[in-house]
């Protein structure tokens, strides 16, 4: 494939080697026949651009060598995949900094401080370490992955950016060289969430100079009110 390629991908992603714990996946059978199945996730083919940085990088790599219906089991090293483990990112916090918090900080629990999330490592002497790196940090990944299909009409590829950035979308229309993208208003999005979509699009699907944003509030099905 080449960079800036629209694909779905299939993928079993394990720590360290074939035959490590799976830390991630996008098919349902191997998650049951593993015991990992989790009712809360949708498990199907994940939309891809190729090159564009949405997904690690040794995985990017794979992919623009490989073509539609292939599979590849690849060893990504740490230094392509979420890096190395950083000591300045292990804080020690007093445990009072907890005290407005509706829990008591224990080990193991994953907190968020300023929008950081950091898994506590110890707590002693009313002092909290906690670990902000990722969990994967420092680790070797492989992955087992298969280019399920090439996404290339445009309407399509407009909805694998949307979906991206986790914006519910209605409709998708495309006028000469502007893309029309009807959103859910019951669904709640961002400025920035928009401002990145329309980025994206513009630089990766071809022929489209302009995005419109469009949300309809529609009453004429609301029931009118009851008069006394």
């Amino acid at each position: 494939m080449k960079k800036g390629s629209f694909v779905k991908i299939d993928y079993i992603g394990k720590i360290s080697d074939e035959h490590g714990e799976i830390f991630d996946l996008t098919r349902k059978d191997v998650a049951e026949k593993n015991k990992i199945y989790n009712p809360k996730i949708k498990y199907a083919p994940a939309p891809v651009i190729v090159g564009a940085g949405f997904i690690i990088k040794g995985l990017d790599e794979a992919l623009e060598k490989m073509k539609v219906g292939e599979k590849k089991k690849i060893k990504v090293p740490a230094e392509k995949a979420f890096g190395p483990r950083k000591k300045e990112l292990i804080k020690v916090v007093p445990e009072s900094a907890f005290k407005n918090q509706k829990y008591s900080p224990r080990p193991g629990m994953v907190v968020d401080f300023g929008g950081t999330k950091g898994r506590i490592q110890s707590v002693t002497a009313g002092r909290v370490r906690i670990d902000f790196n990722n969990p994967l940090a420092g680790k070797d990944l492989f992955y087992e992955v298969e280019i399920k299909e090439e996404i290339k009409d445009k309407k399509g590829q407009i909805k694998v950016v949307t979906s991206l950035f986790h914006l519910a979308v209605k409709d998708v229309t495309i006028k000469i060289n502007t893309a029309e993208i009807e959103l859910d208003v019951t669904k709640p999005v961002t400025q920035k969430q928009k401002i990145l979509t329309a980025g994206v699009i513009k630089k990766y699907i071809d022929g489209i100079k302009k995005v419109k944003f469009i949300e309809i509030y529609d009453f004429s099905s609301a029931k009118p009110a009851n008069k006394k």
